[in-house]
């Protein structure tokens, strides 16, 4: 018990946050509420435990990131029995998170050392000099982490982070906060260095008091609204964010995709978690020829599925705020003239929603314009891929999208205004771990994955090395006395019209 208290913060108020099932209603626990001053004395070890961390060698790094993961790997049901009971999603869902977390643990540890590498660029003019990036650890990374995916998610940033040389401190959704604490206590008996990665826990004032404190970089999962909060409090120290904000994510099908597959995808990418993904299919708009049997197949698909149960296709929704949400975009779009095919407002029960497909939507109608958040399916007849990437990018979100197409699939792709697409799939772009993820507009900016997710934890330095002297020296002002005409001449010749400058141009169309 001791260990666990020294990484899950000790606190200065005897005040505790109760974690709930939204299956239930029972509650699982409790944890701290931390204060400001509990906070900073988390960044402040965790600012000791970075200087020892970031002098140690990329391989010795390694070994106890695979330590790590092996040690969180051992305790997976554990962590599933958690996300399930906590998180509201069905056991399957939470395996698959757990999975998910450890295959990016996986791929920052062994990428880190490569995209961390220095790397030599042309030094142009001052061609006696060595020009070299590197790239080098940051120090204290603050994560804030959503209650919709509490593992996986954070573990985005918390990995690479590590791996990239930085101590963290977490702090978890007040919705989930065990899976965090479980993952804390795991890290502490496997990591040499105590503090290298904290959990703090509590509500808003406690993410407040993370992006306010000491650290070097906040990175953030949530709305655009909160968001903007988090950004407001960073600024105060000009502490620079990763912000993974919410979407609208549109699924554009042609008249010569596969049915089947896409309304099997549509379904999955719409409903799995219940709808609670960033990255959830939320608009779908489908062209005319083929709108009425992609919508029977999508029927089908969602009437075999199950809602509720250990075994269920469909959990609980984890916030009954986020119901009320889904409620009022149905309502709104029946309200407006759009047609519930199946669900509908009166299968809401509790926190469990049955499956909702709606057609006859627009963009005058929330469900179309505004996070949804929830298992509904809004299905738009479009008359012209043209029209549908168009509407598809009718949004101030721009996340992740999914197109289902033959042979205009990736031009369409590559029209779509959005951080990620899957062509032909749905959400294949967050479980590729070398691909980035991030998006534009409200939802945000930095990548999280891949090598950039590395490199989003570092500062980049620019090193100019002179290796040999010149007797022309441009870095001085003892410079020869016709030093103006000879710089016209040079001028002419590297960037005019001179012999220079016309053979960089013939090279550049050559090549």
């Amino acid at each position: 018990m001791v260990r666990r208290m020294a990484t899950v913060a000790t606190t200065t108020t005897t005040e505790r946050l109760t974690s709930y099932n939204p299956s239930t209603g029972e509650a699982i626990g409790s944890v701290p509420i931390h204060t400001q001053a509990d906070v900073d004395a988390a960044v402040a070890r965790a600012r000791v435990a970075a200087t020892s961390w970031s002098a140690l060698s990329f391989g010795a790094r390694a070994e106890e990131m695979v330590a790590f993961r092996k040690a969180l790997a051992a305790h997976a049901d554990e962590l599933a029995e958690l996300l399930h009971r906590e998180n509201g999603k069905p056991e399957l869902e939470a395996l698959t998170e757990v999975m998910m977390a450890l295959g990016h643990i996986q791929h920052a540890t062994a990428r880190a050392e490569a995209a961390m590498a220095p790397r030599r660029v042309s030094a142009g003019l001052l061609a006696n000099f060595r020009a070299t990036i590197s790239y080098h650890p940051l120090g204290v990374i603050g994560v804030i982490g959503p209650w919709n995916y509490p593992l996986f998610t954070p573990m985005g940033s918390i990995a690479y982070a590590l791996a990239a040389g930085n101590a963290v401190v977490w702090k978890p959704s007040e919705l989930t906060p065990l899976v965090a604490t479980k993952v804390a206590e795991i890290a502490q008996k496997t990591f040499a260095l105590t503090d290298l990665l904290q959990v703090v826990t509590g509500a808003g004032a406690t993410g407040a008091a993370l992006a306010k404190s000491a650290v070097d970089k906040i990175s953030f999962t949530g709305s655009a609204a909160t968001g903007k909060r988090v950004m407001l409090a960073a600024s105060e120290r000009l502490t620079p964010v990763l912000m993974e904000l919410g979407g609208k994510d549109p699924m554009v099908v042609a008249e010569d995709a596969d049915l089947d597959k896409a309304a099997e995808a549509c379904v999955y990418g719409a409903l799995t978690n219940a709808g609670q993904a960033c990255i959830s299919v939320e608009r779908v708009y489908v062209a005319d020829a083929i709108h009425d049997k992609f919508v029977d197949k999508v029927v089908e698909n969602v009437r075999a599925l199950r809602v509720g149960g250990d075994d269920g296709h469909l959990g609980a929704m984890t916030s009954p705020a986020q119901v009320a949400i889904v409620k009022d975009h149905l309502e709104d779009a029946v309200a407006k003239g759009a047609k519930v095919v199946t669900g509908g407002v009166d299968a809401i029960s509790g926190n469990y929603i049955q499956p909702t497909v709606l057609t006859g939507v627009d963009h005058h109608m929330k469900v179309m314009r505004d996070e949804t958040f929830g298992p509904v399916i809004p299905i738009q007849r479009v008359g012209s891929l043209d029209e549908a990437v168009k509407l598809a990018n009718d949004t101030s979100y721009g996340l992740g999208s999914s197109v289902f197409a033959g042979k205009a699939a990736r031009t369409i792709a590559n029209r779509l205004r959005a951080g990620m697409t899957s062509v032909n799939s749905v959400m294949a772009f967050a479980g590729i771990p070398s691909l980035p993820f991030g998006g534009v507009g409200d939802s945000g900016f930095g990548r999280i994955h891949g090598d950039e997710g590395i490199r989003e934890f570092t500062r980049i330095k620019s090193t100019a090395e002179q290796v040999v002297a010149l007797p022309l020296n441009m870095l001085s002002f003892r410079q020869p006395k016709d030093m103006t005409k000879r710089l016209r001449g040079m001028i002419k010749q590297l960037y005019g019209e001179g012999v220079m400058a016309r053979a960089a141009d013939l090279w550049r169309k050559l090549t």
